[in-house]
């Protein structure tokens, strides 16, 4: 059986390097950040990438608009940035809109996001089908914050587009199909979302080079959005599935993986 990775690599020195250089990548269910990801998936496996454009409708839902983010800071009264985008991608609420104005903290705090319970976290939180902006950081840096005016800035951009997602299908000796799915649009996070994402991503590149009877499809898509989106495209083909897996949250031993 041939080897699918380089004679002088473990598979799993591949796998974490994979991961270590989609990891920064700042992801949503639409935008740069997903097709960047693909990009790096391409060049390990053949996949096909989708574009959906931003108002089409999936059964009953729609393609939101496409968000993209530049950068985003907070800065506090004594000039010093307390929040920077660049630092972790996680401090800004996923999907947030454009903003840049000075305001006071009591105006401010309604907009940051923290999780006592993990004082020392910074929180995920996204606002995809609703319109507005915030900040994530950790509980006990919050409990600093100090009354004074704040400088507080989004570059953003929230404009029709499309969605993105990747397909690869190997072939096998009958059409039906096993269907492994991952999605991968949450930004900075390993166990949730990138294990899944780099697994299915080595597993295609061994089978693609073996012979199998059944056909196995790879989709790479944003969560919800993106699996209507393929249903919705795929309505003809669905009876040729016969198994399917999600692959998520496979890099910990908890009981809820």
């Amino acid at each position: 059986m041939k080897s699918f990775f380089h004679k002088d690599k473990n598979i799993g020195i591949e796998m974490h390097e994979l991961m270590t250089k989609l990891f920064p990548i700042c992801r949503s269910i639409t935008g740069n950040g997903v097709r960047e990801t693909l990009k790096k998936i391409q060049i390990h496996i053949p996949i096909q990438i989708n574009e959906v454009q931003s108002q089409t409708k999936v059964f009953d839902w729609t393609i939101p608009k496409e968000w993209n983010i530049q950068d985003a800071y907070v800065i506090d009264p004594n000039g010093k940035k307390i929040i920077d985008f660049k630092n972790s991608n996680l401090h800004v609420v996923c999907y947030s809109i454009p903003i840049h104005k000075k305001m006071e903290l009591s105006e401010l705090k309604p907009h940051i996001h923290t999780l006592p319970e993990m004082p020392d976290a910074i929180p995920y939180l996204t606002s995809y089908y609703n319109e507005d902006w915030g900040f994530c950081m950790s509980h006990n840096e919050f409990k600093k914050l100090q009354e004074g005016e704040y400088e507080i800035m989004i570059d953003s951009t929230l404009e029709n587009g499309s969605l993105t997602y990747g397909e690869f299908l190997k072939k096998g000796e009958v059409e039906d199909e096993f269907l492994f799915t991952c999605y991968i649009c949450h930004p900075s996070m390993c166990n949730d979302n990138l294990s899944g994402t780099v697994l299915i991503t080595f597993l295609a590149k061994y089978l693609e080079n073996i012979k199998t009877k059944l056909s196995y499809r790879f989709l790479f898509i944003p969560e919800t959005i993106g699996a209507i989106t393929w249903l919705s495209k795929n309505e003809q083909n669905l009876h040729k599935i016969k198994h399917g897996l999600v692959a998520t949250c496979l890099g910990d031993s908890s009981s809820s993986t």
